[in-house]
């Protein structure tokens, strides 16, 4: 592909895309990027969408543990990134917000602005902490988090972005009472945390009281229970967050532990791509066939 050549639909067309497939009832399959190369090769892949994580964002950018250390520009930097590189709806993780609820409808303006297809906003207490690696995540009351899903709704300029809510709550009944609260104030999609449900027995009980589709990341106990027909049966969407950020770390760390030890790089256990093939990938070929339309010859 060109690098260069514009996408060939439009944000409010990925949005409408990333709906329909929701309303449709069928899953959406998504792996999380952590850059614009991680997205172009999900794109390559053949998946769904692509999910900018929070959690990889923090750790391919400052490598640092996903605390909301990161500000929103430094997220916002790479959603844009993404969006402006592939030609498939992009989800934004937006963490609580960066703020009160006027922060969040701050927060909505520019993702959708930057081309994202969703927004998702958490009920955790600022400065947030990962779930998945966290056994402490203070709630924030449910009537202010209310404010801040009636305040993302409210802000967003394309009614087709799409308003996730996720829900930190790690007992069923609080999850549903709060997933529901947050449908009642507008959001498009409910998402609890993979430790709160981890049956597929529970995952539809929660679907089926809160009547909106609904996102799972599968990791922890959700990976290890839940089947592809049954995740194909919830509907919605299905995240696999950390899978590209930690493959790459895994061969990362193995090659150049390698390398370090025998300064030879025909040795390495994992074959690293062909130059010329990541040249082609990565855009060369379009650039080189552009520079004599547009570029003196060198005398």
């Amino acid at each position: 592909m060109n690098p260069l050549a514009p996408l060939t639909s439009s944000a409010t067309d990925r949005r409408q895309c990333m709906r329909e497939r929701l309303q449709s009832g069928r899953t959406l399959w998504i792996p999380g990027a952590y850059d614009v190369l991680s997205a172009r090769l999900i794109a390559e892949a053949g998946f769904d969408a692509v999910v900018v994580t929070g959690f990889g964002v923090s750790a391919s950018l400052l490598g640092l543990p996903d605390t909301e250390l990161y500000t929103m520009t430094e997220n916002l930097s790479v959603v844009r990134a993404v969006c402006s590189a592939i030609d498939l709806p992009v989800m934004a993780d937006c963490d609580t917000g960066y703020g009160n609820a006027i922060n969040v409808m701050r927060t909505v303006r520019e993702f959708e602005a930057a081309g994202a297809s969703s927004v998702t906003f958490e009920d955790q207490v600022s400065p947030k902490k990962c779930p998945a690696v966290s056994d402490a995540t203070p709630l924030l009351p449910l009537e202010e988090a209310v404010g801040k899903i009636r305040a993302a709704v409210e802000a967003r300029r394309d009614p087709e972005l799409v308003i996730i809510a996720r829900i930190d709550a790690r007992t069923p009944e609080e999850s549903i009472r709060r997933a529901r609260a947050y449908v009642e104030a507008g959001a498009d999609v409910v998402k609890p945390i993979s430790k709160c449900f981890d049956s597929f027995e529970g995952l539809m009980r929660f679907r089926e009281a809160t009547g909106r589709p609904i996102a799972i990341s599968l990791l922890g106990p959700l990976q290890r229970n839940l089947s592809t027909a049954q995740i194909e049966q919830l509907g919605g969407i299905c995240t696999f967050p950390l899978l590209p950020l930690l493959s790459a770390a895994a061969a990362l760390r193995k090659n150049l532990a390698a390398l370090r030890s025998t300064l030879r790089p025909a040795e390495v256990p994992l074959t690293p791509m062909p130059e010329m093939e990541f040249k082609r990938f990565i855009g060369f070929e379009e650039i080189e066939a552009l520079e004599p339309r547009f570029m003196p010859s060198p005398r």
